[in-house]
């Protein structure tokens, strides 16, 4: 398997000012939590469930709701501590929790007997493979396939490209990195700290060529987000996976990559290196553009959704034939 490099050009296309109409349902996590879900589409669609980023809400994938639910059903759902859902106790923002999260949101929107085309967007990406490592013996009768979206499975801040620093100096970056992602987990947001904050989230999270509406609603769904949701998975991202890789062997099912050579936050490295590991890829697509390639490049995105739900779902003698 090789890598395909996208062309750019593939951004246009005005941000969607609202969701499709939608089914709203509270899914209760494993330990009471609430989870604000919303199904999109056909009811007798194909599911494709959606999780987002951190500090990030549904809304962060208002370009694939809007293509994709015209065919199929889309399932999405805000994060304990984000969006609509609801703020845990401080020590309930661990791994363990998203896994799990991830799969009572699965046995609550599909029937027992179908399977879904799984994407996760950065921290979403994270939860799936969380899910792979914890709940395996799942895998393969809840997935039909996995997409990978600007992620890492773990070495979270040595890899961080915030500033350039030498190789020498690596413990530092670590540091400034662990420093930077508490920082702005955690704090509230007083008004003087508005226009530098819209600044360094947008640096962090999209491209300098992207379009404003995407910056804009990056800020807007980092703003929204409360600061003990912020700070919870901000302490959880840091002390899980600032050493560590989660293990992909569980990640069983056909497994697209898609990375970003312009992300700072989980730069084309970890992509390619979860390219490297997981044992059933069937693509690594590289963009052009920052960590949020869903807002930045959705034309791209949605394509290769659209292609992964349709290499799942055509018979299975159709896809002898063309294999």
């Amino acid at each position: 398997m090789s890598a395909r490099k996208a062309t750019r050009g593939n951004a246009a296309g005005e941000l969607p000012d609202a969701l499709p109409p939608s089914q709203t349902l509270t899914v209760r996590a494993s330990d009471g939590t609430p989870l604000h879900t919303q199904v999109f589409g056909p009811a007798d669609g194909y599911p494709i469930v959606l999780t987002h980023g951190f500090v990030c809400s549904i809304r962060a994938w208002a370009y694939q709701i809007a293509d994709l639910a015209t065919d199929y059903r889309v399932i999405a759902f805000d994060h304990r501590g984000h969006g609509q859902s609801g703020i845990p106790r401080r020590d309930c923002y661990t791994l363990k929790h998203l896994a799990s999260d991830l799969d009572s949101v699965l046995d609550a929107t599909l029937a027992s007997h179908e399977r879904a085309l799984i994407a996760g967007h950065s921290m979403g990406g994270i939860t799936i493979s969380a899910w792979s490592e914890r709940y395996r013996h799942k895998v393969s009768r809840r997935a039909d396939a996995v997409a990978l979206i600007n992620t890492t499975t773990g070495d979270l801040l040595r890899k961080v490209k915030l500033l350039p620093v030498p190789r020498e100096l690596s413990a530092a970056r670590v540091l400034a990195g662990r420093g930077l992602v508490n920082a702005f987990g955690g704090f509230p947001l007083p008004g003087v700290a508005r226009i530098p904050s819209q600044y360094v989230i947008a640096m962090m999270a999209v491209g300098a060529d992207a379009d404003p509406s995407a910056a804009r609603l990056v800020y807007e769904l980092f703003a929204r987000t409360s600061s003990a949701g912020r700070g919870g998975c901000a302490r959880m991202l840091v002390e899980e996976l600032g050493r560590r890789h989660l293990k992909l062997d569980g990640l069983t099912v056909p497994t697209l990559v898609i990375g970003s050579e312009r992300d700072r936050l989980t730069p084309i490295s970890q992509s390619r290196k979860i390219a490297g590991s997981a044992p059933n890829i069937v693509d690594l697509v590289e963009l052009p553009g920052g960590h949020c390639s869903m807002l930045e490049q959705h034309q791209q995105v949605n394509r290769h959704l659209r292609a992964l739900a349709e290499s799942v779902t055509r018979p299975a003698e159709v896809r002898r034939i063309s294999s």
